[in-house]
């Protein structure tokens, strides 16, 4: 663990009378992680943590974004969406269901607000546990070995450690060019937002300035607009935003432009929500003054392989670093990042999209362009998932994708795939990839039957043959 490597190297001998041997600030999963990482090997620890309010107002409690809101409630959104399609699924397996089914959004609002109170003060309580010092105080450093700590009500406090972790995250980036963006909108993640507020019956539209999931492999990502698509969510293609009007009934008129033909469209709604990226949370941290470096494109602190920053004694990791200095061989994508060793750490990424999608490794785009075209060999299925047949479910999106080197073992360089429950295959499958798997070694592996995953395992047909890639049978 690269946490646990740099807390071993930095020591927790004091040199001077520091009043910590490692402060934190940011207390998401980062920088939890990393100060009771710092405890458990013996050093003092503090983790300063301040939720600034959104442009809404909104703020949360300890935990950062994944857990309030993030990953955990995007999820839990995600399952009462998939419990809706199950429902109806459930008639045809025989289940007898009276009356028309419907969705209370109050009821599961404050069932996952619940859960996340929860996560907040178990965190708490581990810290606690742990002997880390939690301070709900906003930070920014001073100099290399001083932070200056803010309360709500403004009141100062000064900490001293010998080293200091910077982990701060990304907050949601507003379209401020578009005027009344900031004053009428939402922020989060587009396309599982509209999925789940699909699933639970509400009327939804995506607008798409260029292409969907970019990073992510596009025939994939097609796969899953197709689905969503079909799920019933609207897509409003190679569209831009001009402004957003708020109506005298409360309503929400957003005008934008058609890129295809220039023609200029409005339209009303109940709610409008920005998913055009996230900005590192370095402004406040009073870096510029002591000299950390930040890429200029991004905002970014720039990090060595061992997330040491510019200056001696500051680390950072997370959404607010990006390693700076690295080859063309040694690119730091969105499915890789460097380990210890400066060797690539292969990412395993899940996006729980109404049919999800989980990848590891290169998208089919990347390897081609690193190996060229005669240099990959593909491997690929359309599956029916078991669970799809007796509530007669379209399974055309239901796919699957190995990009292996041509040549010599088949060194597997991606994994893709599509269907139920991507995020649990996916993740089973990354640690074979990460050991160096190869073509051979996916078909020597025995599938458990009968899964969704054990396709992977039987998967023969490549796209240069031009062959059907359906499966038959079971």
């Amino acid at each position: 663990d690269r946490r646990r490597s740099i807390l071993r190297r930095t020591g927790s001998s004091r040199t001077r009378n520091y009043d910590y041997d490692l402060v934190v600030i940011g207390g998401g999963s980062g920088g939890l992680a990393c100060s009771k990482e710092a405890a458990q090997l013996g050093q003092k620890v503090a983790v300063l943590d301040y939720v600034e309010p959104s442009v809404k107002g909104t703020k949360w409690g300890l935990g950062g974004t994944c857990v309030n809101v993030g990953c955990i409630p995007k999820k839990l959104m995600h399952q009462a969406a998939l419990l809706g399609t199950a429902v109806k699924d459930a008639q045809k397996y025989g289940w007898q269901i009276s009356g028309p089914i419907c969705h209370d959004w109050a009821t599961m609002a404050e069932a996952i607000q619940n859960h996340v109170r929860s996560l907040n003060w178990g965190h708490r309580v581990q810290l606690q546990d742990k002997k880390v010092k939690y301070l709900n105080i906003k930070g920014s450093l001073v100099d290399e070995h001083t932070v200056k700590g803010q309360t709500k009500a403004g009141k100062e406090t000064i900490l001293t450690a010998k080293n200091i972790v910077i982990a701060t995250g990304g907050r949601p980036n507003y379209p401020t060019q578009i005027p009344g963006a900031m004053e009428h909108g939402l922020t989060n993640v587009a396309l599982e937002c509209a999925g789940f507020l699909t699933g639970v019956g509400l009327d939804t539209t995506v607008m798409v300035r260029s292409i969907a999931l970019r990073g992510f492999d596009q025939q994939m990502a097609g796969l899953v607009t197709d689905y969503m698509d079909a799920y019933g969510t609207k897509f409003a293609w190679k569209c831009v935003p001009k402004s957003v009007d708020k109506l005298s009934s409360g309503a929400l008129q957003v005008t934008w432009t058609d890129t295809h033909t220039g023609n200029e469209h409005k339209d009303t709604y109940d709610s409008v929500l920005w998913a055009v990226g996230r900005a590192p949370e370095t402004k406040a941290l009073g870096l510029d003054k002591l000299g950390v470096q930040l890429k200029r494109e991004t905002g970014k602190i720039i990090l060595g392989s061992d997330e040491s920053t510019s200056v001696p004694n500051i680390y950072a990791f997370g959404d607010i670093g990006e390693v700076g200095v690295v080859d063309s061989d040694t690119t730091v994508t969105a499915e890789t990042a460097l380990n210890t060793q400066n060797e690539l750490l292969l990412v395993p990424t899940t996006v729980f999209t109404p049919l999800e999608y989980g990848c590891v490794g290169l998208s089919e785009e990347e390897a081609e362009k690193r190996h060229g075209k005669d240099g990959i060999e593909v491997y690929h299925a359309f599956y029916k998932p078991l669970e799809f047949t007796v509530a007669e479910r379209d399974a055309s999106q239901c796919y699957l994708k190995v990009v292996c080197e041509r040549a010599g073992e088949q060194k597997i360089l991606g994994l893709h795939f599509t269907g139920p429950n991507a995020g649990e295959v996916t993740q089973g499958f990354a640690m074979g990839f990460q050991c160096g798997a190869t073509y051979s070694h996916l078909l020597q592996t025995v599938g458990i039957h009968p899964t969704c995953a054990e396709e992977l395992t039987k998967v023969s047909i490549t796209k240069r043959s031009g062959l059907d890639a359906t499966v038959t049978g079971c």
